[in-house]
């Protein structure tokens, strides 16, 4: 098992940045595929983007290309979303997620049901 604990969130203007981070403990944290969701108010949580168990490879959803990067340090059993030019469309809680195997091909794990472990969630609102 791993738990997990996100941080970072804030009220922030469009245009901002932020930097999400989500601390691992339990299992060796580079046997987990990592993920970072989000959930609007209303709506069903949203995929944003994952990062394989090496670090080497991310798979991001159309919305956040550009945008988001996904870093994780392996040393420090940490994963980091780095979110550039906010948008109020942003706002969201963002989770992160973990599932359990070194897959090669992240882009296949997009659905919230594939992630074995999840944060509390971290709150982010960008204002216009």
């Amino acid at each position: 098992q791993v738990q997990l604990v996100d941080s970072g969130g804030g009220l922030v203007q469009a245009g901002d940045s932020l930097r999400l981070s989500c601390a691992a403990s339990g299992d060796p944290f580079s046997s987990y595929t990592m993920g970072w969701f989000r959930q609007a108010p209303g709506k069903e949580r949203e995929f944003v983007g994952n990062i394989k168990w090496s670090g080497d490879s991310t798979y991001y959803t159309d919305s956040v290309k550009g945008r988001c990067t996904i870093s994780r340090d392996n040393a420090k059993n940490t994963v980091f979303l780095q979110m550039n030019s906010l948008k109020p469309e942003d706002t969201a809680v963002y989770y992160c997620a973990a599932k359990l195997g070194r897959y090669a091909d992240i882009a296949y794990y997009s659905r919230a049901y594939q992630y074995d472990y999840w944060g509390q969630g971290t709150q982010v609102t960008v204002s216009s």
